[in-house]
């Protein structure tokens, strides 16, 4: 059985940007290469939104992966840059990812918040609002990042 694991994170100001992504390109490669990973992929969703889709041989696998340099560290970082962020895992037969609208249903069903140090003030009005924004934009499967970043990310 994989086990799946989707990442929702918001970060709150353009003052961090720079370096969440510096951050984001060397956990994605550390997540290609990492004993027992089967898929990773990124997307860029809108307002300083990401979300990462990753699938594993096991859950001890991911742990070792989430505890390890450069993404362990990293980690303690989100605390303070990000306003919003949620995480949902999961077991399934095979080792594919689940497209972008499957990570998204499952986020809104069985997701859970993290702990951030500066929680973004919502609406009910505007957050829901955004979920539909969000849930147009994952009609299609394809990943929205900047070129630079694709071929950062697939090299």
């Amino acid at each position: 059985m994989a086990v799946v694991s989707i990442t929702r994170l918001r970060v709150r100001s353009l003052w961090y940007l720079p370096a969440f992504l510096f951050r984001a390109l060397r956990m994605g490669q550390q997540a290609k290469n990492a004993p027992g990973n089967l898929g990773a992929k990124i997307l860029n969703d809108h307002r300083r939104t990401f979300w990462t889709n990753t699938s594993w041989e096991s859950e001890a696998a991911m742990k070792t992966f989430m505890l390890a340099p450069p993404h362990g560290p990293a980690m303690r970082k989100l605390l303070q840059w990000c306003d919003e962020a949620a995480l949902v895992h999961w077991t399934q037969p095979g080792p594919e990812l689940p497209t972008w609208p499957e990570a998204h249903a499952r986020m809104q069903r069985e997701g859970r918040t993290s702990k951030v140090n500066h929680p973004r003030k919502t609406t009910a009005a505007s957050s829901s609002r955004r979920r539909a924004a969000t849930a147009a934009k994952y009609g299609s499967d394809s990943v929205v990042l900047p070129r630079q970043i694709v071929d950062l990310l697939n090299s």
